[in-house]
């Protein structure tokens, strides 16, 4: 299964300044198999230690000296350690505390050596064995599910795949080849974008072998929160975790997870599994400029999922989403959002810490709100996922009036259109944002 970030992967191997990398990212989102991957592919040789099965190897790590560490690999794994030839990866790093601090002095000593960590819930590690994190000295590396041009890819979809990659290419598709790709999306929103389901659809075509997939990946993550809830209590991780899929598109109220919980306990347990890229705080902000994260009001957010197919398995959607005609009006638009905001998140700078934001007016008595707002280039443009057909778009309209915006997305099952400062994006065609290169005229008609 190819993805897109073993381009960086590639250009990190080059990099003669680069550091050690630590992939984050939820469970099961591929990180293990990406590695392995590209190593097999790209190295003569692979020298991973998975901490989780191997507790034995943290013995390694009595010392931070880098050749010391290795001396002890080589002997216990019986494998050599020679730099530009071995990936050294260090695999559910959370077991080992050591071994994150290592990474440090990998860097200042042994920089010619490619190094890279990965883990699972690695943020309750950070914070509850307050771990001084070796800032500069490491490259965080973010990663999340397929996006739906990586399920595209691997489910044999590769020329639908590159018609829609390009503004051009995406006004000449015709009806035929539009229906086609609204038929892809709607196997998405069931499936998601985890690779052992997306592997489970390729082997055997059969949704319903997916969904007994999909319900092991969520028990797994009921279960890891017993093991690293040390933090924050495990009942109200668990709370969050079976809330937050229900509550997709509407402002996020601590109330309505359980009453019997004060928000405090709650606010906790929803930052780390932020931080663990489970959840997704989407914030309200004014809009009024960049950076967006300037004008945020803390006390308001909506929220989405890791996985819209996880999703909309926790909430019991699938056969609304194989029988609906359309896309948007699933559970109010929930499902639409969800994917909107997942798809943002997927083509978001892997570098930096994802974030997102949306919009709703200050004024009193007011329900105008955007669905989501994204920086491009020097732009705030305004995405609205509710836009039907029929759609007035007023919340769209009443924001690019306030703020004289330049271009506003209406994010639809429309083909693609341009009409002056707006745009109709099909929902299969949300990696234009990023692809356009930050270039605003390549919607324009």
């Amino acid at each position: 299964m190819q993805r897109d970030i073993n381009q960086l992967l590639l250009e990190w191997k080059d990099d003669p300044r680069r550091r050690p990398i630590l992939l984050r990212g939820a469970r099961q989102v591929g990180k293990s198999y990406t590695v392995r991957s590209f190593a097999k592919k790209h190295f003569s040789n692979i020298v991973e230690i998975d901490f989780e099965l191997q507790p034995q190897m943290m013995s390694c790590f009595t010392t931070l000296e880098p050749k010391e560490i290795n001396d002890k690999i080589s002997i216990l794994t019986q494998k050599d350690i020679c730099h530009g030839e071995t990936l050294l990866f260090f695999d559910e790093i959370q077991q080992c505390p050591m071994a994150m601090k290592a990474l440090r002095y990998y860097y200042e000593k042994m920089p010619q050596l490619h190094v890279i960590a990965a883990g699972s819930l690695l943020e309750f590690l950070l914070h509850t064995e307050k771990i001084e994190v070796p800032v500069g000295r490491i490259q965080y590396l973010y990663m999340k599910p397929l996006s739906f041009a990586e399920f595209c890819e691997a489910t044999g979809e590769s020329r639908l795949r590159k018609m829609i990659a390009e503004a051009e290419s995406l006004k000449e598709i015709g009806v035929a080849v539009h229906k086609h790709a609204l038929t892809v999306l709607k196997k998405y929103l069931v499936i998601g974008g985890m690779p052992n389901v997306v592997n489970e659809y390729i082997a055997s075509e059969n949704l319903r072998r997916c969904q007994q997939v999909q319900l092991s990946i969520i028990q797994t993550y009921r279960d890891d929160f017993g093991k690293y809830a040390s933090m924050v209590k495990h009942k109200y991780l668990q709370a969050i975790f079976s809330s937050v899929p229900k509550m997709v598109g509407r402002k996020f109220k601590y109330s309505q997870v359980d009453n019997e919980f004060t928000s405090r306990e709650l606010k906790n347990a929803i930052e780390l599994l932020e931080r663990a890229g489970v959840v997704q705080r989407v914030y309200a902000t004014n809009g009024d400029g960049l950076p967006l994260g300037a004008g945020v009001r803390e006390r308001h957010f909506k929220a989405i999922f890791l996985d819209v197919g996880l999703m909309q398995n926790m909430c019991g959607y699938q056969g609304d989403i194989i029988n609906a005609q359309d896309i948007l009006s699933i559970h109010n638009g929930a499902v639409a959002e969800q994917f909107v905001g997942q798809e943002l998140l997927a083509y978001h700078d892997p570098y930096r810490q994802p974030a997102l934001y949306y919009w709703m007016r200050e004024a009193k008595n007011s329900s105008a709100e955007v669905d989501y707002l994204t920086e491009w280039g020097s732009h705030v443009v305004p995405i609205e996922v509710k836009s039907g057909p029929g759609g007035k778009l007023k919340s769209l309209k009443l924001f690019m009036e306030k703020f004289q915006t330049l271009k506003g997305i209406a994010v639809s099952q429309r083909q693609f259109e341009c009409l002056k400062n707006l745009t109709f994006l099909p929902l299969y065609g949300l990696n234009l944002l990023t692809q356009s290169n930050n270039n605003l005229q390549a919607f324009e008609h």
